[in-house]
């Protein structure tokens, strides 16, 4: 069956909760004051059986200038509205904002209804039926049908039901299916049940006992029950007017204009980037930081509008630019909204969300309305390539793209699939999901190499670059898994080589020259003099720079020339080479060798042998049992 929900629109006192009770039975005005003024102030609701077997939803909104923003609120998640004109009165000022907040709501598809028509004469209702046609031309209501009906008598009431039925079976339904969203647009609490919240499920499907989170609060919580209509149900689904009793949560935990949705689906935010268009009878321009009413879902907010490439939106006229809110909203890419003055209040402007958390943007760039021009018009692939991009080395996940990109969670999964495929998106994390675009992908690479590059200029003497160093000056604090990712492209592609901990361009060789030459020269010859006794370390760069010395000690270490055995400690390469092959062969022979006897073999001082005995530890060639050495492993 299908789920359709149909929501009232129209002045006050032209007969939209009359009409509903004639329609249906259900008096939907249920607050005492409402009773007793004769107006409705907040929403009502009620179901209606059509002839062709459907259950149609009912939203019932007041009319009142005071209550508009309820009739926003209540507008979310309806498919098509009723035009509700008294035949007595005609077109008024809140039919007016009625149906210019349905436009731009993207409500389309509806019908009109002529109520009282048992107070007007039959050349009267002519005349109104005429007018309210003339009135609806270039609308989505243009062309749909006009009945004229009266609530007292109940004339037209059967008409009017048989083309509701007409109009619900000519709506396709759209699925039910990803991300599960319900604007809160009404919290009680029953006793014995505790917190109930209400509204009209805009997406997805959910279950008792499932898991949501309240947003933009972020508490999360579980469905204890659930009732459509009334009737209580297991799951609920899109287009369902839905009561849902909620586990653990005080009647002060959450409030209208709150969104129950899946976990971690949404992302609230004091910044949206939208496409505005302003109403053509709007009373003056739009001004760069003025401040505004936005209304989407059942939430009103408070924000300044800014304009990104103008100072002025001029009525009619359509713009691209943000909002900065006082208080978050979650919402997603696509969803429409209404922005009303501050004061006096009216209805000025609407649209659709293009990016649901964006950063603040500069104004007069236009990369960045090129940006949004995409997002506002582009295919999905298009959208999805920017959104990757503008995550940066940071990365996206396909369980983010739903709230960025308007696509069906299966069409977005193949999508990114087949963009994976062609290396339009690149995953560089295979357990979190997470990926890059490939242009961010390029661009990181080649500063990698342009890090290694300057680093080799800055530091000639020096065989390569720390790994670590150019992962934190490349990526800050980005994801470790990025970095390597990126370091087995650059290896692989043989960009970069890399030795031990160290990188290097392939072409980057050490070569000293001049003073660095001849210190180099100094130092290679007093140690291999040295042989077995090496001399000290400050003897050796008497008169020197001694950051210079470690440089060119650094080279000679690099090539095997020198080995550092401690800080400021160094041998001959051969020589070492002759110790360490002389203590091998004496512990295959006796197993284990202490201090003395490695004393009594080599010839040297305890200044020596001490350092030596703790470097071959440190090689994992020996390890110290007690007061004795014995070979690793043997």
């Amino acid at each position: 069956m299908k789920q359709i929900v149909l929501g009232t629109a129209g002045h006050i006192d032209h007969g939209k909760t009359t009409l509903i009770k004639a329609l249906t039975g259900i008096e939907t005005d249920r607050l005492k004051e409402e009773k007793a003024r004769g107006i409705t102030i907040e929403l009502g609701f009620a179901y209606l059986d059509l002839p062709g077997g459907q259950r149609l939803g009912i939203v019932d909104v007041p009319g009142h200038e005071k209550f508009v923003k309820n009739m926003v609120a209540g507008a979310a998640g309806i498919d098509l509205v009723a035009l509700v004109i008294a035949a007595d009165e005609g077109v008024m000022p809140q039919t007016r904002e009625h149906l210019d907040i349905c436009k731009l709501l993207g409500v389309g598809h509806g019908l009109v209804v002529l109520t009282k028509i048992d107070m007007v004469d039959e050349e009267w209702l002519e005349l109104v039926t005429e007018d309210v046609a003339e009135y609806v031309e270039g609308t989505f209501l243009e062309g749909a049908p006009i009945i004229p009906v009266s609530g007292v008598s109940g004339q037209g009431i059967e008409e009017l039901k048989a083309a509701l039925a007409e109009l619900v079976e000519s709506l396709e339904e759209q699925p039910a299916e990803g991300t599960f969203r319900l604007p809160v647009d009404r919290v009680f609490t029953m006793k014995g049940f505790g917190t109930v919240i209400t509204g009209t499920a805009t997406s997805g499907q959910i279950t008792v006992g499932q898991e949501v989170s309240i947003y933009p609060r972020r508490v999360t919580t579980k469905v204890r029950g659930l009732q459509v209509h009334n009737d209580e149900v297991r799951e609920a689904r899109r287009g369902q007017r839905t009561a849902i009793n909620l586990q653990g949560i005080e009647k002060a935990g959450v409030e209208r204009g709150d969104v129950l949705a899946t976990p971690g689906s949404l992302e609230p935010s004091l910044w949206l980037d939208l496409e505005v268009n302003a109403l053509p009878d709007m009373a003056r321009s739009l001004k760069h930081r003025a401040p505004i009413r936005l209304h989407t879902g059942s939430a009103e907010v408070l924000g300044r509008v800014l304009w990104l490439d103008r100072d002025e939106l001029a009525p009619g006229e359509r713009a691209l630019g943000q909002v900065r809110l006082e208080s978050p909203v979650a919402v997603m890419a696509g969803d429409r909204y209404v922005l009303r003055s501050y004061s006096p209040v009216h209805t000025v402007a609407g649209g659709v969300v293009l990016h649901p958390h964006p950063g603040r943007h500069k104004r007069g760039r236009p990369e960045i309305m090129a940006d949004l021009e995409t997002l506002r018009g582009g295919e999905p692939r298009d959208k999805v390539a920017v959104h990757a991009r503008l995550a940066g080395p940071g990365g996206i996940t396909l369980a983010e793209l739903p709230r960025l990109v308007p696509l069906g969670p299966k069409a977005l999964e193949a999508l990114v699939g087949d963009m994976l495929s062609k290396q339009e998106l690149v995953r560089f994390d295979k357990e979190g999901g997470r990926m890059i675009a490939a242009s961010v992908q390029q661009e990181l690479m080649e500063k990698a190499l342009e890090l290694v590059a300057a680093y080799h200029s800055a530091n000639p003497l020096k065989a390569g670059m720390p790994r670590e160093e150019l992962r934190r000056r490349l990526l800050s604090s980005e994801d470790p898994k990025l970095f390597a990712h990126l370091m087995r492209k650059l290896e692989g592609g043989e960009a970069v080589v890399a030795e031990k901990d160290l990188l290097r361009l392939p072409g980057h060789q050490v070569q000293l020259a001049g003073a660095d030459q001849a210190l180099r020269e100094k130092i290679e010859k007093a140690y291999a003099e040295g042989g077995l006794a090496p001399p000290n370390w400050a003897d050796v760069i008497q008169g020197a720079n001694p950051a210079q010395a470690k440089q060119v000690a650094g080279v000679l270490v690099n090539e095997g020339v020198l080995v550092k055995v401690k800080q400021d400690f160094y041998y001959h390469g051969p020589a070492l080479a002759e110790i360490k092959e002389r203590l091998v062969e004496f512990l295959k022979a006796n197993q284990k060798i202490e201090a003395s006897q490695f004393k009594e073999m080599t010839g040297l001082s305890r200044k020596y042998i001490i350092p030596l005995l703790e470097y071959f530890d440190s090689t994992m060639l020996t390890m110290r049992v007690g007061d004795h050495r014995v070979l690793r492993g043997g």
